[in-house]
């Protein structure tokens, strides 16, 4: 009997033992899918970023950077690369651009269409402006040169909101004596004559998007923004960070969304079309062409 009293208190003794251990390791488990959670899109986000519709751009557009459509038609995508000043445009699948130079060699960084006016951002603030009337010509003449619209500083964004006539311009880097580390937003009014006037500024704080994002350990850099036309919240897209960051229409942070370098490997402009579709451009790689990544929009 007191041998039976033995075994039947070790079992006991295992059991216990045995529950314990399922116990820690289901807790971990669930610590880890907590994580998990912590680093995909929120269930409300209305872009499956994983899961891109790809479009490789011709060899001509290997170093694409802003890109953006005429009245959100995605028929034809406006798009500039880096180094030279040509305008191309061409349909999503095409394997061949067409193209109209616009300026000389230049560090051109991004583009927009307002009021059926293209304008290019130079990484130095300059604006290079022509109707978009001209883009079946070899060369545009009639470009409107804007210098000393905003302060000496490197810039990377540009984008338009058609409906209150405005166009926005984002420095790539917080100002050097800054120490609430904000990327600065001009915005300008657009008249019909291609004439800028200022109309605001705004900042987009890195310290929300550390707190977002859940790391403060990269500066923040973006390279391009576009406002969401069925929301009114900007996308503004790092391609150093790999980072989405969505804000409400006075740029203040609402969330982060990281992206994947396996699929973005050089984010660097960024788009919606009237079917509020997003697509954001990369530049091409060792082994991979410069393309454009669609991401079609969840309906609710």
């Amino acid at each position: 009997m007191k041998h039976t009293k033995i075994t039947r208190s070790f079992i006991l003794v295992l059991t216990a033992i045995a529950f314990f251990g399922i116990s820690c390791v289901n807790a971990e488990h669930k610590d880890g899918e907590t994580a998990t959670q912590a680093d995909q899109p929120k269930a409300d986000f209305p872009y499956d970023l994983k899961n891109p519709v790809k479009y490789n751009m011709p060899h001509n557009l290997f170093e694409i950077s802003g890109i953006v459509f005429h009245n959100g038609d995605p028929k034809e995508v406006f798009a500039i690369q880096d180094e030279d000043g040509d305008l191309f445009h061409l349909g999503l699948s095409d394997k061949e651009s067409k193209f109209t130079k616009f300026g000389g060699k230049g560090d051109y960084e991004d583009l927009t269409i307002i009021k059926d006016h293209v304008v290019v951002l130079k990484s130095n603030g300059e604006l290079h402006t022509f109707p978009i009337s001209e883009i079946n010509k070899p060369e545009i003449v009639d470009v409107v040169k804007t210098k000393d619209l905003v302060p000496k500083a490197e810039y990377e964004g540009l984008a338009a909101d058609e409906k209150a006539g405005l166009i926005y311009i984002l420095t790539k880097d917080s100002k050097p004596d800054s120490k609430a580390k904000k990327s600065s937003i001009y915005a300008f009014s657009f008249a019909a004559d291609g004439s800028l006037k200022s109309s605001g500024e705004f900042g987009l704080s890195h310290k929300e998007i550390a707190a977002s994002s859940g790391s403060d350990k990269t500066r923040f850099r973006p390279s391009a923004m576009a406002k969401n036309p069925q929301t009114n919240e900007w996308y503004v897209l790092s391609s150093v960070n790999k980072l989405l960051v969505v804000t409400d229409e006075n740029f203040k942070v609402k969330a982060t969304y990281p992206l994947d370098g396996s699929l973005f490997n050089q984010p660097e402009g960024i788009a919606f079309d009237k079917d509020n579709n997003l697509y954001i451009s990369n530049e091409g790689g060792t082994l991979a062409a410069g393309n454009i990544l669609m991401f079609k929009h969840k309906k609710p």
